[in-house]
Formats: C-alpha cells, structure tokens, sequence
C-alpha cells in the first residue's frame, strides 16, 4: 500500500490564501519600515495631542466637544494602523489593504477638518496638518507601485 502523500498539490502564490504570509522582496520590506516610522509617529503625536486635551479639558475656548471626538477617533484609528504597518511587515495582505485604507480615509478627514472653519480650533488644525503630512506619506509608500505589486493577489 503507497502513503499518502499530505504535502500540497501546489505552492504557487497564487494557490495561497488570501490572508496567508505574503513574501517580500528587501525593497518591500524598506518601504514598509518607513511606512511603520511614519505611522507610528503619527500615533505619538495622536497620543500626545490627547494628552493635552485631558489636561487642557477644562478650558472650553481650547477643548470642545468636537475636540474631544476627533482626538479619540484619530488615537484609535493611529493605533490600527501602526499594528496594521507592524503585521504588514511580516507579509500580512489583509494588514496591508487597512494601512491603504485608513490612511486614505484619515488624510481626506482630515481636509475636511482644517477646511470646516470654525469646528475645530486653531491649534487642532494646526496638529491635524501636521498628522496630514505623515499621512500623505504614508499613502505614497503604500499605494506606489513596489508595495502594490507586491501585495497583489495571484
């Protein structure tokens, strides 16, 4: 009697699951590091920008309402995706089509906030630009070629 022979029929990319290991070419792998500095600075200044709310709380001229829903939303949003950049790192498809994602649509609310005049203060906006521009580069690393052919279903 012959044994079974329990090693797959194939192991092209192409028959690999969508959420298995993705292999990355050393230039791959760059972008994405630079991709997870970008991501996690914006998630320290996400956090400090929190931390200055709470301590700023009591005064309504600098912290509103809306103060306090937007820095929430953009910690957590920052922390997704920094966890997001750190798995894509490791090959990651569906890890890498969040940070896609979400850095899309953070860089177009954040437009949104600094073109809303007189929602949000100064100060906010100014902080907001500034997570804007890591953003943006984040957004060009991902969704550049080298990323995108890398990470593009067999």
């Amino acid at each position: 009697m012959a044994a079974r022979d329990l090693r797959p029929e194939t192991s092209s990319p192409a028959a690999l699951p969508a959420s298995a290991k993705v292999p990355l070419a050393p230039r791959a792998l760059a972008a994405l590091r630079r991709t997870t500095l970008l991501v996690g600075g914006y998630l320290g200044l996400s956090v400090l920008t929190l931390a200055a709310v709470v301590a700023l709380r009591d005064d309504a001229a600098v912290v509103n309402d809306a103060v306090w829903v937007r820095t929430a939303i953009v910690v957590a949003s920052a922390v997704v995706m920094f966890v997001s950049a750190l798995r894509a790192v490791r090959g990651s498809r569906p890890a890498y089509r969040r940070v896609r994602i979400l850095s899309g649509v953070m860089l177009a609310a954040i437009a949104v906030i600094i073109a809303i005049p007189g929602a949000f203060p100064v100060w906010l906006k100014i902080e907001q630009g500034v997570c804007g521009i890591a953003l943006l580069g984040v957004a060009l690393i991902v969704n550049g070629r080298q990323l995108r052919s890398s990470f593009a279903a067999g």
